[in-house]
């Protein structure tokens, strides 16, 4: 019996990195999910703003956070704009590889 005393503390450190890098990929997920989300918008009011005649990237640009100001990159090709963001992340070559693409298109009122 005396043998067995600290097995739960042994197991819980053996476990911790595990459970911290289970937590990190969820985290990395959810990030990713949310510079989706961010990507659309921007290329919604980048698409509307180029069919008012406004320009698309100034547009696409001022709907994100600031945060992703150095992460996005805006294209304008006819009446179709593509947002690209990086998902912000720990690790600089994690964030390349979870950048997301959003595009929207919008013709102007006739």
């Amino acid at each position: 019996m005396a043998e067995e005393r600290g097995q739960a503390a042994v197991e819980l450190v053996a476990a911790l990195p595990a459970l911290l890098l289970a937590a990190l990929v969820a985290l990395q997920l959810l990030a990713a999910g949310y510079a989706m989300t961010l990507a659309d918008g921007a290329a919604e009011a980048g698409a509307l703003a180029l069919a008012s005649g406004v320009p698309a990237a100034d547009a696409a640009r001022t709907a994100l956070p600031g945060w992703a100001e150095g992460n996005v990159a805006v294209s304008v090709a006819g009446d179709t704009v593509t947002v690209r963001l990086l998902a912000p992340s720990p690790l600089r070559s994690l964030a390349d590889r979870l950048a997301v693409t959003s595009s929207a298109s919008a013709r102007p009122p006739r």
